[in-house]
């Protein structure tokens, strides 16, 4: 009987008569089924067979009759279905009918395939009695490859047809639908087969490989449909904990976790999307617009993602340490999505926090489950880290919150983070501290912008917004306090570490969390930490950032000793001798009590004494200058006390007006440690304006109006600046009038123009605060000569911005400026750890810049003084002056004359 003859036949019998004959037809067709060529008699076969022969079979008959000799055929023609059709493709048109028509055959077989296939899943869930893999090994593997290939056409249709999808869009829509139907079937089935522990071997390979099945499927759907897509993963989900001491150690756990922290990163990145669009619509009711319907879906997806990859990690978390750097990521990314993150999209706030709590309540329990788990800390913590500038805030705020979170974890989730790695054998990681400091240091721009977070709770009540500074402070503190003793070593080196690092702002949270530490210790401590800074300040070559930093804490400690352990220090760290000055100079005098203050004041002017009468003698050599200064700098430290004694102020006075009448404009110009001496007598200067005499103002302006303003040191510049407004201060007498305020004007008139933007506000606010004291009020209209420096000082008064910058360009900028300032720190860096060089301890070589000679020294001293006490002399006898000078000054003064005279003489004769 022939093929057709007998499918015929058989389509005309009932039910009874197939029962009768399942016996002889069945095998008969299923060898027709194997043999045929033919695409159409195969899928007339399959379906003969499944809807006439298969409820006839017994459920243990089913995989040994049928479903293990019928269904790998199946595969096979499915697939060359589909390899048909992208041959054929190109060729699809409206006016080539036959190729049309053709296509449109092979696509019905596939849809009546997966018929049959749902045919089969029908019928073996129809049994009453428990199903096992046993009974239809053949079945799941087989319709999942289809239902693989299956969706993978649908999904590539619209590039495979292109602009021909509505020649076909009905049967591929049929195609999807017959797929998704086949899916959620064979789902019902599986979930109702039960294994026990000793389940076979075959068993547990089996529920593998449909997880895995499942895995891949669920790539290929992750965009066509979201319904298919959740039910997917609870299955893969729910199965592998079902099954999880079986198949624990045999799942694809890294695939598994990958994929389903890219559907969730997807999925919040579709949410974003589409809150932008509402927000870009304008919408003003939102929850009415068909476009927040969307938005609800798609962050029920989020939620769905992030709680399934909670449930996941915990259940597996042993097995999933190659997939702890992808869950770090992960946490980063999603972050970067939300505020305060610079590069996330503005949305409605309420739909901000909508995704917000979807998505990171989660995220946040699945960081709680990680902390003990060794790969993940390893990650988080790993040194050469190197993230984008995106994710360097989310970085930041994942360590804050590890911070809070430690309290309330076991001693060895404790020991992990704070600790850091302790052996060579160990991977490289740092302790949470360390990290915390680093990762806040590479959030330069987010200190610019500024950004603000959520503030702590204080009395029931939130705070408010906070700076990243403060945010990242108070949790390193909370932190601190609740910390066991036996970690606070690792703390230590890791606040020192940020000190002596070159960003400035981190090194000011280093000593926030350390001053924190010291009140928070015992005084001991504290003392303790005073003497190791001292210390350190001490061995620190020159005058780096190092030094300030250590100089900031040391200032910042010494306010927290006790009396008794100031008192100490001052023993221990005596100024009195020349070593101690460097630690001196750097400290605030009115952080000490009375005893320790007064001594300190005592030795330091003592030395200054000492040290001027010295220099004196030695003819003021170049070489002595950085002595000096360095008991200058002390001097100046004494000029921060909040109530001068009366024998310090003079003391002072007398040292400066010594000093003024030595310095000469030329050398200061060429000689970088005379500028470091005009800089501290211009400081000191300032601060006792009030008490120096007339003539050393006259000195100190002569000195100033005889640099090349723009050539001088900044630091030099902002000391000048801060003399030149506490002139405002004091009334210039008449007879030396003419003398100081033309230069007064002329400086503050050079200054006006400076080309540094900084420099500049200083100058305006130092002109600004003279302007408002003085009595002297031509300064201020000889400074303004010029329409433009009278337009700068008026826009600063007024507070005029002259040039309003967006927000976008503002952002832009701070990048540009966030990649000088870290290029500045690491070459910074890279200068104090290359080698350092031995001092020269011979006399530098003939071809070396010009220095000044003894005699040459002696030559400008004599001079200086010689010119200094004749400007005197004429501020006494000018014009306005009674009574007038007796006659024996006009004798000594021609002596005085002829004497120059012959010097010029003798000058010229050797010459």
């Amino acid at each position: 009987m022939s093929q057709v003859t007998l499918l015929d036949e058989v389509s005309r019998w009932d039910q009874e008569t197939c029962q009768q004959e399942l016996k002889t037809v069945l095998p008969k067709l299923i060898a027709m089924h194997h043999d045929t060529d033919s695409w159409e008699e195969h899928t007339n076969i399959l379906q003969t067979i499944t809807s006439r022969f298969l409820p006839h079979l017994s459920l243990s008959d089913l995989e040994k009759e049928c479903f293990s000799t019928v269904l790998p055929k199946v595969v096979k023609v499915f697939a060359s279905l589909l390899e048909e059709i992208s041959k054929q493709i190109g060729g699809l048109s409206s006016q080539n009918t036959e190729l049309h028509v053709f296509l449109r055959n092979i696509l019905k077989m596939m849809v009546q395939t997966l018929e049959s296939l749902s045919g089969c899943v029908r019928h073996v869930c129809s049994f009453e009695e428990s199903v096992s893999f046993d009974t239809i090994r053949s079945l799941p593997s087989c319709i999942l490859r289809v239902l693989k290939d299956t969706f993978q056409h649908c999904k590539n249709s619209e590039v495979m047809y292109s602009g021909r999808l509505s020649l076909v869009g009905d049967l591929l829509q049929g195609l999807f639908k017959e797929a998704y139907s086949l899916q959620k079937g064979l789902m019902e089935l599986l979930d109702k087969i039960n294994l026990e522990d000793t389940a076979s071997e075959e068993e547990v390979s089996d529920i593998v490989t449909v997880i895995h099945s499942l895995l891949d499927i669920c790539s290929i759907i992750s965009g066509l449909d979201i319904a298919l897509h959740a039910n997917s993963w609870k299955f893969i989900i729910k199965q592998s904990v079902k099954y999880q001491s079986l198949v624990e150690d045999r799942l694809r756990h890294t695939d598994i976790a990958f994929s389903l922290c890219e559907d969730l990163y997807t999925s919040v990145q579709n949410c974003i999307e589409l809150a932008q669009q509402i927000q870009q619509a304008g919408l003003q009711e939102i929850v009415h617009c068909p476009e927040y319907k969307l938005f609800q879906k798609a962050t029920k997806m989020c939620r769905f993602f992030a709680n399934t990859l909670v449930h996941y990690t915990k259940e597996f978390k042993e097995f999933l340490a190659k997939s702890c750097r992808r869950f770090h990521q992960l946490y980063l990314q999603i972050h970067s999505k939300f505020p305060p993150s610079v590069c996330a999209l503005f949305v409605p706030s309420a739909l901000s926090e909508e995704l917000r709590v979807a998505v990171l309540v989660p995220m946040d329990v699945m960081l709680t489950q990680l902390l003990s788990f060794h790969p993940f800390a390893e990650s988080v913590l790993d040194p050469d880290l190197q993230s984008s500038t995106e994710l360097c805030l989310p970085q930041c705020l994942l360590l804050v919150s590890v911070l809070g979170k430690l309290s309330s974890q076991p001693e060895e989730a404790m020991r992990l983070w704070s600790d850091g790695s302790q052996f060579s054998e160990e991977t490289p990681r740092w302790s949470v501290f360390e990290a915390v400091l680093h990762s806040f240091r590479r959030c330069m721009l987010e200190r610019a912008v500024p950004v603000w977070l959520p503030g702590v709770m204080l009395h029931g009540q939130a705070q408010g917004r906070v700076s990243l500074h403060q945010h990242v402070c108070v949790h390193m503190c909370a932190c601190v306090a609740v910390l066991p003793t036996q970690h606070f070593a690792p703390l230590e080196r890791s606040l020192l570490a940020a000190v002596l690092q070159a960003d400035m702002q981190t090194a000011v949270l280093a000593t926030d969390v350390w001053c924190f530490l010291a009140r928070y210790g015992t005084a001991e401590l504290c003392f303790h930490h005073v003497l190791l800074i001292a210390h350190l300040i001490r061995s620190c070559p020159g005058e780096g950032y190092q030094m300030f930093h250590l100089a900031l804490l040391l200032r910042r400690l010494l306010f927290l000793m006790t009396p008794k352990h100031q008192v100490e220090f001052v023993k221990r760290f005596p100024p009195a001798q020349e070593e101690n000055l460097c630690v001196w100079r750097h400290t605030l005098l009115r952080c000490l009590c009375t005893e320790a203050r007064m001594r300190v004041e005592e030795e330091v002017l003592a030395g200054a004494s000492v040290v001027l009468q010295e220099l004196e003698n030695s003819g003021y050599r170049m070489g002595d200058i950085p002595r000096l200064n360095q008991i200058l700098g002390c001097v100046l430290m004494l000029m921060g006390g909040s109530d001068l004694q009366a024998e310090c102020v003079g003391s002072s006075v007398k040292i400066i007006s010594q000093l003024w009448s030595r310095m000469s404009s030329n050398q200061v110009q060429v000689h970088p440690p005379l500028q470091c001496t005009v800089k501290l007598l211009l400081s000191i200067s300032a601060v006792l304006i009030k008490s120096v005499d007339q003539h050393v103002i006259v000195q100190a302006v002569s000195c100033l109006s005889g640099l090349t303003i723009q050539k001088c040191p900044d630091d030099l510049l902002l000391a000048a600046l801060e003399f030149l407004a506490s002139l405002g201060k004091v009334f210039i007498s008449p007879n030396i009038q003419c003398q100081v305020l033309p230069r007064i004007s002329g400086l503050f008139n050079g200054l006006l123009t400076h080309p540094s933007w900084l420099i500049l506000h200083h100058v305006l606010e130092a002109f600004g605060l003279f302007a408002e004291i003085t009595n002297h009020e031509e300064v201020i209209s000889q400074t303004l000569t010029s329409e433009e420096i009278k337009t700068k000082v008026l826009n600063y008064l007024s507070k005029i911005v002259s040039h309003q910058e967006s927000e976008e360009a503002r952002l832009g900028r701070l990048k540009e400026w966030r990649s000088v300032i870290e290029k500045h720190c690491e070459r910074m860096e890279c200068e104090d750890n290359s080698p350092v060089q031995p001092p020269l301890t011979e006399e530098p070589c003939p071809k070396r810049a010009r220095q000044e000679t003894k005699v040459e020294e002696e030559f400008e001293r004599y001079v200086q003084t010689a010119e200094s006490a004749l400007k005197a002399l004429q501020a006494i006898v000018g014009p306005g002056h009674n009574p007038s000078p007796p006659q024996w000054v006009r004798t000594r003064l021609e002596v005085l004359q002829t004497l120059i005279t012959q010097i010029n003489t003798t000058t010229v004769e050797e010459h």
